[in-house]
């Protein structure tokens, strides 16, 4: 991308602009509910969900996620952005990871809610998740 940007003589200078970055591609299939419910991050208002994983990322990120749910063989592409960053040696032996919060439009909207049907009444556990 190109920047164009008048000078005090009115000389035209170019300045490159840096690229947005790509998003990385991730696939995350989840087998199980319990592991569903672990991955599972409910206190993004518009969902999201932990991925183990040692690439480095930073908050804002975009990753692109193509997710597939216990027992549901439909994937559900999801392009959203890095909220929760677990790194290396983390207290408690947590697992290094990303949560990555759905964007707000209509298909993560019902992702979210298929994720919900799918966890009721394990959400108000107190069990322990990838998260908090």
């Amino acid at each position: 991308m190109i920047d164009l940007t008048h000078s005090q003589n009115d000389a035209v200078s170019v300045k490159p602009q840096a690229a947005l970055p790509r998003p990385s591609v991730i696939q995350l299939a989840v087998k199980e509910k319990s592991a569903l419910y672990a991955a599972y991050i409910p206190i993004f208002a518009t969902g999201g969900l932990f991925i183990p994983t040692v690439r480095d990322y930073q908050l804002g990120d975009p990753v692109y996620v193509l997710i597939s749910l216990p027992d549901d063989p439909q994937r559900y592409p999801v392009a959203g952005k890095v909220a929760w960053v677990t790194p290396p040696k983390a207290v408690s032996n947590r697992t290094q990871g990303v949560g990555v919060m759905f964007p707000n439009d209509e298909k993560a909207h019902a992702l979210k809610l298929k994720i919900e049907e799918m966890l009721v009444g394990q959400l108000a556990s107190d069990r322990s998740t990838q998260t908090i």
